[in-house]
């Protein structure tokens, strides 16, 4: 079952009944339920949003992500479950002891396939690939040669040349935050996935930063994040004339967990496809499979 999405930007109280999310406005009488198992990601988007403890318990315990938001809308905090998997400890060790050969070869087929997607979305768009098909096929064992980069100065070069001098940086001019707001959300549904699958999300395989508690969700979403980026350019040609992140545009770009994507030959909604990635990643640091199950663009 595909789990929803909830984003609350207006003022609301937030309770729990029979296991269903009770949803208050201080504007109107009428309540809304949503039963909890149905939920996969929250959105707190509002300074005026009041959410009970036994709120937060029971989302927690359905292993949904929880994103809080600052007063510019961005995302700045995630909560997860942290006991998401019956053989969770056994799989934290597996992930711990992991070889730096396992890591960097792991590293290799991520960039590969992030390439490789970047690569299929701009040939859609009409835009010559050659260069980065070349690159895709040439990465080596733990990227040594930095071929994402070289990849990634391409890729935002020539995506977006109807924005002149656009330059991707996380505190960018418009359209960054588009992406920003898409690509949060992206690494919550990873995050919440790999929790899933027994995980540590903060242990990356490439990702070291130690003030990031999301190394490992930094990682794995890479091959994914060019579907987020063909719904925020699917969303800037149908709003041409709003940089502001408003009520129309978070519908649209809410709508990345239910997205299809093509993995292991079949088409899955992402947030779908996300979970046989993170559960191959668990079998590779287990030493049951070589391969992490990645979407093809």
């Amino acid at each position: 079952m595909i789990k929803r999405t909830l984003c609350f930007s207006n003022p609301a109280y937030l309770s729990v009944k029979l296991n269903q999310l009770v949803i208050s406005f201080s504007d109107k009488d009428e309540k809304k339920t949503i039963p909890i198992e149905d939920i996969g990601v929250v959105i707190l988007d509002s300074p005026q949003i009041t959410v009970t403890q036994t709120v937060l318990v029971k989302l927690l315990e359905n292993n949904t992500a929880v994103i809080t938001c600052n007063s510019s809308h961005h995302p700045i905090g995630l909560q997860l479950c942290l006991d998401g998997n019956t053989l969770q400890s056994e799989r934290f060790q597996k992930q711990i002891s992991a070889s730096e050969v396992l890591k960097k070869n792991l590293w290799q087929q991520t960039i590969q396939s992030k390439i490789y997607n970047q690569a299929m979305f701009l040939q859609e768009l009409g835009i010559p690939v050659r260069n980065m098909l070349l690159w895709s096929r040439s990465v080596t064992s733990g990227d040594t040669k930095n071929h994402e980069a070289r990849a990634a100065a391409y890729y935002w070069e020539t995506l977006l040349q109807s924005h002149d001098n656009f330059k991707r940086e996380r505190f960018g001019e418009y359209p960054n935050n588009f992406f920003n707001y898409t690509y949060a959300i992206l690494r919550a549904i990873v995050a919440r996935n790999l929790v899933g699958s027994g995980l540590l999300p903060t242990l990356g395989i490439h990702h070291k930063n130690k003030y990031n508690a999301f190394c490992l969700a930094d990682d794995i979403m890479e091959p994914y994040r060019p579907y987020a980026d063909r719904l925020v350019l699917e969303t800037i040609q149908k709003y041409p004339d709003t940089e502001d992140i408003n009520k129309e545009i978070k519908s649209m770009l809410l709508t990345l967990p239910v997205i299809d994507v093509k993995i292991n030959k079949q088409q899955r909604p992402l947030l779908v496809a996300v979970a046989e990635t993170t559960a191959s990643l668990a079998q590779c640091f287990a030493g049951k499979r070589r391969k992490i199950k990645y979407p093809t663009f």
